[in-house]
């Protein structure tokens, strides 16, 4: 059970008793949110087995008709789904490795398959050796063998294999300035696929010709395959013009390090083989289901708010931009909702869910999440019976230890009592102690699970 732990301190932080109530009833409807996309849940819920057959969505798989079953892959929810697999099969697998999130792996009991932990959102060692490990099992698969690959969000991160000629450190930096710049997770999932010798459908290259069944926890807007943990398993729909396109785009191709630059300039001029697109021979025997996503968690969101007596408007599962921009928006159907009843009438909840960026300016610290809900604060300034909060499923909120941040009405009041001008910290990225000093970050710690954010809005 998935739980914020801080819940009571957050409901308690509100001035009025009507910004308690809304924060009470957010604080419960992101709860059941999360609960709806644990790993273990969304496994069992997409895959079982009768007997001698692995029902897996619309897909049945004759197991007798397997030699050996290897488990690969990686990513924040890849210690539950694996165990949730093991206790599906596993009298049936040989042996696997999946990489997770330092710190999570003693939460899960497997045997069969090694869970690695590695580093995220900069890629380690650790997360190399296990990359190392997986393409070496899947290219020990032959014809007579299935290969069973769990991906999540952070899986991009969490499998790290440079290509040749590229460093671990190269890698680490341009993930840096990636992560930096503002790119969408789409740009720069393009890029990592371009210089890696797992991602962008290169696993399953290395598979080929066993059979490959990729499930799939998606963390990314619209749930496109290819760009989930950088699609290891998948046909790449970019190219490495692509990938250098988004580097000038954003103006990193003079700061990105001298070996990747080349490396992507020899793919470019087709002295390095592009990744393996749509077609190829090698996804003759793949499959992909996706087992969960942010929509999954969002409409979990809605049902638990229609249940509490609340009129409910799930906005969208693709919301995408800058987070302080978005906040902005966000403050103003609350205000919309105060004066007017539109779109929805009191008492009202209000979800949307994907991914915001942040450009970072600032010398300050924080989370989009984090950011968002700063942004919002301020152009709720003075309402009452509002709160809005911001989570990153994954419970971890950019190199924070937070899972977002909660405000209402008068969070910016709260601030100005203690000397702190939310306008600077906003300017400066610094969500992270303007939300610490008001006491309103959202802690659940790791969640194991990771399906993009999710915003909950409340006006009572």
């Amino acid at each position: 059970m998935i739980k914020i732990i801080n819940q009571k301190e957050l409901v308690e932080n509100a001035i009025f008793e009507e910004d308690k109530r809304a924060r009470r009833a957010l604080l419960r409807i992101l709860e059941m949110a999360l609960n709806s996309v644990e790993p273990k849940a969304a496994i069992k819920g997409q895959i079982y087995r009768v007997e001698n057959k692995l029902v897996v969505g619309d897909l049945t798989f004759n197991l007798d008709e397997f030699r050996r079953i290897f488990v690969v892959g990686g990513g924040k929810a890849g210690g539950a789904m694996a165990e949730a697999l093991e206790e599906m099969l596993g009298d049936r697998i040989t042996r696997g490795v999946v990489n997770v999130l330092r710190g999570t792996k003693s939460r899960f009991r497997t045997s069969k398959i090694i869970l690695n932990e590695a580093s995220h959102p900069i890629p380690d060692e650790d997360g190399m050796r296990g990359a190392e490990a997986m393409i070496k099992l899947a290219e020990e698969a032959g014809e007579k063998d299935l290969v069973i690959c769990l991906i999540s969000g952070g899986g991009s991160a969490l499998m790290p294999l440079p290509a040749e000629g590229i460093t671990l450190r190269d890698q680490q930096i341009l993930t840096d300035l990636l992560l930096k710049s503002g790119a969408s997770i789409n740009e720069i999932n393009a890029v990592r696929k371009h210089i890696s010798k797992l991602k962008g459908g290169q696993l399953a290259k290395a598979a080929y010709p066993a059979t490959l069944i990729s499930l799939v926890l998606s963390d990314v807007v619209g749930d496109p395959l290819d760009s989930i943990a950088s699609g290891p398993t998948v046909p790449d729909t970019t190219t490495f013009r692509d990938a250098i396109l988004v580097l000038k785009k954003y103006n990193l191709w003079e700061r990105t390090p001298e070996a990747i630059r080349n490396w992507l300039e020899a793919g470019f001029r087709g002295v390095v083989p592009e990744t393996p697109k749509p077609g190829d021979e090698v996804f003759n025997r793949s499959y992909a289901v996706i087992v969960g996503n942010n929509r999954l968690a969002a409409l979990a969101a809605r049902d638990k708010a229609e249940k509490m007596g609340f009129n409910t408007l799930f906005l969208s599962s693709m919301i995408e931009g800058e987070a302080r921009h978005v906040g902005t928006v966000y403050a103003g159907i609350v205000r919309e909702i105060l004066a007017s009843d539109n779109p929805i009438p009191r008492p009202a909840v209000v979800i949307a869910g994907g991914e915001t960026t942040v450009t970072v300016t600032g010398k300050g610290r924080g989370g989009r999440n984090q950011e968002l809900v700063l942004s919002a604060s301020l152009k709720m300034d003075g309402l009452r019976g509002v709160a809005i909060a911001s989570i990153g499923t994954d419970g971890i909120d950019g190199p924070t230890d937070a899972a977002g941040a909660i405000a209402d009405g008068q969070t910016a009041a709260r601030a100005r009592n203690k000397n702190l001008d939310l306008l600077e910290f906003l300017m400066d990225n610094n969500s992270y102690a303007f939300f610490s000093e008001l006491g309103d970050l959202i802690f659940t710690g790791p969640t194991g699970t990771n399906v993009n954010d999710l915003t909950v809005m409340v006006v009572v």
